[in-house]
């Protein structure tokens, strides 16, 4: 319980700087959204969100059932191919979309060996739902995922014997149970899209977190009261998710799970063909365009004759500290929400429900009012906060309450597989709580821990806001060392740079997760 109340108020800590900068300020959150000037950004928020967390939705929850549940032609791969999307930062996949899709992209000079002349403009919502949609689907691909290896297969058998088809036994036994898993990972998406400030911005897409963006140096009282709007949102779509959840039961198992795998038959070369698409889409097409940009578009013909200019102790300092600040911020994620996952899925305890709520619409906080908090917060205090100004503890803490909310709901389902009577039987064989916990608990839900882990890593490693105003002098991360290149014009070695961070990405997600699946 302690450690449970102790992480939700560092997850409030930004929360409460935001309210606390309204409660001061003159600018009235309530003036703001009765007024024209927040209407028209706030709509556009919302339709982005709910039509990307959708998609999202449909994608993942279709593409885990085939690779979890289906005999498809090398699920092991997909397994670990179709979570790579989520090692794109959202300001480098919108950048590589319109750099191959835009008119004088490749798909431009692709098309035009076909007659085609030019490519529409990839902009506006549509270019930014796109965007989003494909680069957060594995919020929603590796909970499902999970989720359905855990499922009973004598509950779909029974199914079966008793007359129903496949696609019968799945909406009416398998979906059921993996219902509070989409929710969860849904709930995700709907946060992203809602505090995503790069690709809205690359798309020209005008939502909340750019107007807060665009306010915060101006008119900063402007800034933190639409904050306040952004924060109402996010309460409200956590309460929906955690209503969606309760009214869905989990079964769990004692024995070690079976699966039953529906065979496709025919539809297995279309269901190779739909993973094969959304891999293409959402991998292939930006690391295309990333290469195209690293070799300044010599596969197309062109050249600037500018050498490339990069140090690689420049490079190796970067990726050694994305990856050690990473993997730390991974552990302590997980180290941090499960007590609270343990609160809310074992005791069904109202504190643990209130600090999963704070945890989770955490996420909806864009980093750079993380950032700023904490800043404020070292500045304006004594000896704590002067000691934590500049230092690695503070940058790792801001990471952990801008991404522990990716784990926790992977978490919670992990803690509900374990089965009560499993946990009974330890009890009474005289087993004490430390001892049920690392003997029978951690083992059981390391699936899940490790997937909670690997989300906050891949998030980790991205993140630019709080990694340019927290990291201190002289840690640089291949993010902000690609931010700086950009602002610099050295596009070319911005692109030799991102391919770098995707494939450390996902070399330590295959390690750290995929690898350790039992998907075969």
């Amino acid at each position: 319980m302690v450690a449970a109340v102790i992480g939700a108020i560092g997850f409030a800590f930004p929360a409460g700087y935001v309210l606390w900068r309204n409660i001061t300020a003159e600018a009235d959150a309530l003036d703001l959204v009765f007024s024209g000037r927040i209407g028209a950004p706030l709509w556009r928020s919302l339709k982005l969100a709910v039509a990307v967390s959708v998609t999202a939705g449909a994608i993942g929850t279709g593409l885990a059932w085939l690779v979890a549940r289906t005999d498809i032609a090398f699920a092991r791969f997909w397994y670990g191919a179709l979570a790579v999307p989520l090692v794109f930062p959202s300001f480098i996949g919108a950048a590589a979309f319109i750099r191959a899709m835009n008119p004088g992209g490749i798909a431009n000079d692709l098309l035009g060996s076909f007659g085609v002349d030019q490519t529409p403009e990839l902009r506006g919502f549509v270019g930014a739902w796109l965007v989003l949609s494909l680069f957060t689907y594995p919020y929603v691909f590796m909970p499902v995922a999970a989720r359905l290896r855990q499922i009973p297969a004598s509950l779909e058998e029974s199914a079966r014997l008793l007359g129903d088809s496949s696609a019968t036994a799945f909406r009416r036994v398998v979906l059921p149970q993996v219902m509070p898993s989409i929710g969860a990972g849904m709930l995700l998406v709907f946060l992203y899209a809602i505090s995503d400030f790069g690709a809205v911005k690359l798309m020209r897409y005008d939502t909340l977190t750019r107007a807060i963006e665009t306010n915060y140096l101006a008119r900063p009282d402007v800034a933190f009261a639409l904050s306040l709007v952004l924060m109402g949102l996010a309460a409200v779509a956590v309460g929906g998710e955690h209503l969606f959840s309760r009214s869905h039961a989990v079964t769990v198992d004692s024995r070690a799970p079976r699966l039953r795998r529906t065979e496709l038959g025919r539809g297995r070369f279309v269901a190779l063909l739909a993973a094969a698409s959304v891999f293409a889409l959402a991998t292939l097409a930006p690391i295309v365009a990333l290469v195209d940009w690293a070799t300044a578009g010599r596969f197309r013909g062109v050249d600037t004759g500018r050498p490339l200019r990069i140090d690689t102790g420049d490079v190796t300092e970067a990726t050694i500290n994305t990856v050690g600040v990473s993997l730390a911020t991974a552990l302590f994620a997980v180290l941090a929400v499960l007590p609270i996952a343990i609160l809310v899925g074992r005791f069904r305890s109202r504190p643990g429900g209130i600090a999963h709520g704070i945890v989770l619409a955490s996420f909806a906080l864009p980093g750079i009012l993380i950032a700023l908090a904490l800043r404020f917060w070292t500045l304006r205090t004594g000896v704590v906060g002067a000691w934590l100004a500049d230092t690695h503890a503070l940058l790792i803490f801001a990471y952990v309450v801008r991404f522990g909310s990716l784990a926790i709901g992977v978490t919670l389902i992990a803690v509900r597989s374990v089965p009560p009577t499993v946990r009974d039987a330890a009890r009474t064989l005289g087993a004490n709580r430390l001892r049920r916990l690392t003997s029978l608990d951690l083992p059981l839900m390391r699936g899940g821990l490790m997937a909670g882990a690997g989300l906050v890593l891949l998030s980790t490693m991205k993140e630019l806001p709080i990694s340019l105003l927290i990291a201190p002098i002289g840690f640089p991360t291949l993010t902000t060392r690609i931010f700086f290149l950009f602002e610099e014009a050295f596009v070319t070695e911005a692109g030799v740079l991102a391919l770098v961070l995707v494939a450390c990405s996902f070399a330590l997600t295959w390690a750290l997760v995929l690898r350790r699946s039992d998907l075969t």
